[in-house]
């Protein structure tokens, strides 16, 4: 199709005024409510974009409440684009409102105008655009718009209950070029215990902590003496762009006398192991293969108990290695009195990267961008892992790195139209 851009241009301020509508709804994980299994605001969210494709001209469903699609076409055989609308909390320090699409000198900002409702709508009006351009699809097309992608990716499981799987299709919730490979995740609990007046002098860890950041900001009382550490937030599979505020924590208390010498040997061993050490090089689990780079870790979620210290540790390991590598080796390198928990496990994926599919959307992105498109794998996790068939593809390009979950999420103009310009194409060449 020769007029692709023209006829991105001349629809993009009403693409905007939809994608607006979607990212004014703070689609955040919440209490569970009768329709509403993430809670009411995802349930509200998945609800607009529904009506909205039906404004379109698609047929809808909702499976559920918990996740839907807009279908173009009758065969049962589909081809499927998997994006999700809830959005991780927005955290502190935003400089325009989070919750809002705001424009200002060629950059959008707002939360998930990156991940993911600003790709993900993209392609949904790619798809509006298409039909109404005339365009006649020779396979079955649907948009599949999921509401606990942050939280756990749940809501998939609704979807194979009820439906079957896509034939082939794609996530556009990770980067450039085509991702054939998903490294596997595993989270670990550290759990080292003491006598409890060891621990009486300090009281809670505070601070924001969460699974997909590196925390940012932690403070603690020891004998009632305030301990502060600031350090800088970033995503938990690029902790190398952050400074992880545990183990900035664990350098500053490591050496306090107040603190009984097996919690000082202790906050050492983690100070040691941790800090700056992303690569499992403090641990003697530096693991890494060709198609994947090396293992990352980042410690995500520090808390104290009453007889014991608990730290959870995110990994993303290669994707020829299994979670058992991962699992011997922090055992060898944990404190005395310490066991474990893998309070999170999920194992890699890696499609074949010469499926004529793929090579055709690496051939789309080529063109329109220019770059090198040989398929490639990826940290993060996405909905590939949980629904067959699908592989990430954008919407990050090469260099783009730690923008999503952080403040002031952003997105340029050029590149979210030249998003919406690599999926219509995708579309076409996976529907001709």
């Amino acid at each position: 199709m020769d007029n692709v851009k023209t006829m991105i241009d001349e629809n993009w301020t009403a693409f905007l005024a939809d994608l607006q509508k979607v990212m004014r709804v703070p689609s955040v994980k919440g209490k569970s409510a009768e329709k509403a299994p993430y809670g009411i605001n995802p349930r509200q969210v998945l609800t607009l974009v529904m009506e909205l494709g039906e404004s379109y001209g698609f047929s809808t469903k909702v499976i559920n409440d918990a996740i839907g699609y807009i279908q173009w076409g009758t065969d049962p055989d589909y081809i499927g684009i998997l994006g999700h609308l809830d959005v991780v909390p927005a955290g502190e320090g935003w400089d325009y409102p989070p919750f809002d699409l705001t424009e200002s000198d060629g950059i959008l900002y707002g939360r998930g105008i990156l991940d993911n409702k600003g790709p993900i709508m993209s392609c949904l009006y790619s798809l509006k655009l298409l039909k109404d351009s005339g365009f006649q699809p020779s396979k079955t097309i649907r948009i599949i718009f999921g509401t606990d992608e942050e939280s756990g990716m749940s809501d998939v499981s609704h979807y194979l209950q009820a439906e079957e799987p896509p034939i082939f299709g794609f996530t556009p919730d990770c980067k450039y070029p085509v991702v054939y490979g998903e490294r596997g995740i595993v989270n670990i609990n550290i759990i080292t215990t003491f006598e409890p007046e060891e621990l009486a002098s300090m009281g809670e860890i505070r601070g924001d902590q969460a699974r997909d950041h590196v925390p940012d900001n932690l403070s603690v009382l020891i004998q009632s003496s305030p301990i502060r550490v600031t350090g800088k937030r970033a995503p938990s599979n690029a902790p190398e762009m952050g400074e992880n505020a545990i183990t900035l924590l664990a350098k500053k208390i490591k050496d306090d006398l107040r603190l009984s010498s097996s919690v000082r040997s202790y906050f050492d061993w983690l100070f040691t192991s941790f800090h700056g050490k992303h690569f499992g090089e403090g641990i003697d689990l530096a693991l890494q293969d060709k198609d994947s780079g090396r293992l990352i870790l980042t410690p995500v979620v520090f808390s104290k108990q009453k007889d014991h210290l608990q730290l959870e540790i995110a990994f993303r390991y290669p994707v020829s290695f299994q979670e058992e590598d991962i699992v011997a080796g922090i055992k060898a390198a944990i404190p005395e009195h310490s066991q474990i928990e893998v309070v999170r496990s999920i194992p890699g994926i890696n499609l074949d990267k010469e499926r004529p599919e793929i090579k055709s959307l690496s051939a789309v992105y080529q063109k329109i961008t220019g770059n090198d498109g040989t398929p490639v794998t990826t940290t993060g996790a996405t909905y590939a892992r949980k629904l067959p068939n699908i592989v990430a593809f954008g919407p990050s390009f090469p260099g783009q790195k730690g923008i999503a979950h952080n403040k002031n999420e952003w997105m340029s103009v050029s590149d979210l139209k030249m998003n919406m310009e690599i999926y219509l194409e995708s579309i076409i060449a996976l529907l001709s």
